[in-house]
């Protein structure tokens, strides 16, 4: 289709996206992959009640020092590897709508999928509180909104990375891995980017040596999770059009994935608001403390507790998490290992 031009600001404007082209001299803009100059695309979208892009993208971050996000003052920033190429974006509140720029050669990707990114697909009308620390919760951040990325393996990788670890010891290894094997986000500048990175393709992944997952402080079972899922790459994106039961399906015939994983990454890919995490180490503890007052609950005692919020277990869960209520500690921390020092 055709566009518009505005002769004042240079710019074309397209299917509601306006596209700024460098200024003429200036030379391409590193990161890009692609030798062509860096195009800026914005858009404007306005959400259809509150929103908070804290609480509704926070779960995509990975650790305070993500490579793939930032958080800076009034803005998200986030570097991602679409279908169609890496891209940056970057998300603003506006008044009562949200800004966001992209670059890139996945950035008409990412903005057509801005508002599920932003929960336009997540409908909580149907959420009815049933503990009054979940009504509480729920009255108190009324922006929540849950996230779907549209992209399967940007969000299986790093929860893989976290099986059977502490946080700290699956947020470096992601950060290590990234910079080593990823590239440099597309963008205005290093100056003006937040020093972001695309996390590697599939083909990349398959190829890291057995000695930099070892000093990344991946072991081989984690390891060589990440390889066949990056093998079937093509094949788990697809699960992002299926319902919940086919989707964990798709991605549990992958040995190495199981509830826990295809949970987590559900959850963000597909905005899974009924998707459970179950075995985790300490959630249901907390689940079952705050809503119970048993510390000692299992899976399936918080599963219970959670089926008055069938289709909306996910979402009870999150804001059970959200309102702080975990039981006193009554052991040390999991101590940090890190076998890339062995």
């Amino acid at each position: 289709m055709a566009g518009r031009y505005d002769p004042l600001t240079r710019t074309a404007i397209r299917g509601g996206r306006t596209t700024v082209p460098p200024a003429p001299g200036t030379a391409p803009t590193p990161g890009t992959g692609t030798g062509t100059r860096t195009r800026t695309r914005t858009r404007t979208w306005t959400p259809p009640g509150p929103l908070d892009l804290g609480l509704t993208l926070g779960p995509l971050r990975r650790g305070p020092a993500d490579p793939t996000f930032r958080a800076t003052p009034g803005a998200i920033w986030r570097a991602t590897r679409t279908p169609a190429g890496p891209a940056t974006l970057r998300v603003a509140r506006d008044g009562a709508g949200v800004t966001a720029t992209a670059w890139g050669p996945g950035a008409d990707w990412i903005l057509d999928g801005l508002p599920e990114l932003l929960g336009s697909a997540d409908d909580p009308s149907g959420f009815v509180p049933r503990h009054r620390l979940v009504h509480a919760s729920h009255r108190r951040r009324p922006g929540l909104r849950l996230t779907r990325t549209g992209l399967v393996l940007e969000s299986l990788i790093p929860t893989v990375l976290e099986q059977k670890v502490t946080a700290d010891e699956a947020y470096r290894a992601w950060r290590r891995l990234v910079r080593q094997y990823g590239e440099p986000a597309p963008g205005p500048g290093p100056d003006q980017t937040p020093g972001l990175y695309v996390m590697p393709d599939p083909r990349t992944w398959t190829l890291i040596p057995s000695w930099d997952w070892h000093k990344a402080g991946v072991d081989s079972k984690r390891s060589a999770t990440i390889v066949r899922a990056a093998r079937l790459a093509a094949r788990l994106e697809e699960a992002v059009a299926m319902d919940l039961p086919a989707a964990t399906a798709r991605l549990e015939a992958v040995p190495g994935i199981g509830p826990w994983t295809s949970a987590e990454t559900l959850q963000r890919s597909n905005g899974a608001a009924d998707a459970v995490t179950t075995g985790d180490l300490h959630l249901p503890g907390i689940i079952g403390y705050a809503l119970a007052g048993d510390r000692d609950a299992d899976d399936a005692a918080m599963l219970e507790l959670l089926a008055p919020y069938a289709g909306q277990r996910h979402r009870a869960a999150r804001l059970v998490l959200l309102a702080g209520a975990a039981p006193p500690r009554r052991a040390p921390r999991m101590p940090r290992g890190d076998i890339g020092k062995l």
